[in-house]
């Protein structure tokens, strides 16, 4: 019989998974699997499990949001045998979830875990000694995600991250960064940018452009530059929401592979995490790196 690890965070999101616990295991074994179940016990133990146990099993599936999704894949980039990952979001906003057609049902994606369409997935490494599979970003609201407290998250959802949004407005301040890729040069002051590979942020579709495509080897990159009034940061919104909408002070292209350089020590997250303050940055694609179950494609 083919063994399955499933490890899971019982806390996140609304702490949904131990309501539905016994029937995703239940599911697993009637799809032709003898399973083990791991709660995990603190940050980073999703990691380790996968590193030091997935030899033993058929195929790793885990339940959790964006953070625990980026400890298992972590863990798989550092094996020469990669596992297949399977995923149950169950987070606040699961933005990378959207990208392979995952949705709320938790018993569905359970399904789609063990027999859905195999994606192959681009993963990131940021600074060498970090993996990202979907985006990094620095300046105004990046900081929200790992800010906002779990408990209101847990009562209201997404809405809890626009309402951190909002407090935030005030303290929006400008970054002097220099960017370089594929031989070219950007340096200006900036308030925000994001390298992504996802059809959804934050839990906003739209904000990484067109044409995203997950195993394509290629990030889309999106800076914005300090306006000069409140009128053109509302201006700057509906062109970051609506990339059909052009302004002078959004820039997005493609890379394969970026630098950063930065006056001062600025703040980065990772995959909604905390990713600590950097004056240097250097973030590379690493093609097709993983294998994701996804809802097929039609």
């Amino acid at each position: 019989m083919k063994r399955l690890l499933f490890i899971y965070n019982a806390k996140s999101g609304t702490g949904a998974i131990a309501k539905n616990l016994s029937n995703i295991i239940d599911l697993f074994v009637k799809s032709g699997y003898r399973v083990e179940a791991y709660p995990t016990q603190s940050v980073m133990d999703a990691k380790k499990q996968v590193i030091n146990r997935s030899h033993e099993f058929d195929l790793i599936v885990c339940s959790g949001g964006d953070g625990t999704l980026n400890e298992v894949v972590s863990g798989v980039m550092q094996l020469e045998d990669k596992p297949v990952i399977g995923y149950i979001p169950t987070g606040s906003t699961n933005d990378f979830a959207t990208s392979i057609g995952l949705k709320k049902n938790m018993l569905n994606n359970a399904k789609i875990a063990v027999g859905g369409y195999k994606y192959k997935v681009d993963v990131g490494t940021f600074n060498q000694d970090r993996n990202f599979v979907y985006v990094v970003a620095f300046g105004a609201f990046t900081e929200v995600s790992y800010a906002t407290p779990q408990k209101l998250k847990n009562v209201i959802g997404h809405p809890a991250y626009l309402i951190e949004g909002i407090k935030s407005l005030p303290s929006i301040k400008s970054h002097h960064m220099r960017f370089e890729f594929n031989d070219k040069v950007i340096e200006d002051d900036f308030i925000y940018g994001m390298i992504s590979n996802s059809n959804s942020v934050g839990g906003f579709k739209g904000l990484t452009g067109k044409n995203v495509v997950l195993d394509d080897g290629l990030y889309e990159v999106t800076l914005v530059k300090m306006p000069k009034n409140i009128q053109e940061l509302a201006y700057i919104a509906q062109a970051m929401l609506n990339p059909k909408i052009k302004s002078e002070y959004v820039y997005r292209f493609k890379v394969s592979e970026i630098r950063a350089y930065s006056t001062e020590a600025v703040g980065w997250t990772v995959d909604g995490e905390c990713g600590g303050t950097h004056k240097s940055v250097t973030i590379i694609n690493n093609p097709n790196a993983v294998t994701i179950m996804g809802a097929k494609k039609r």
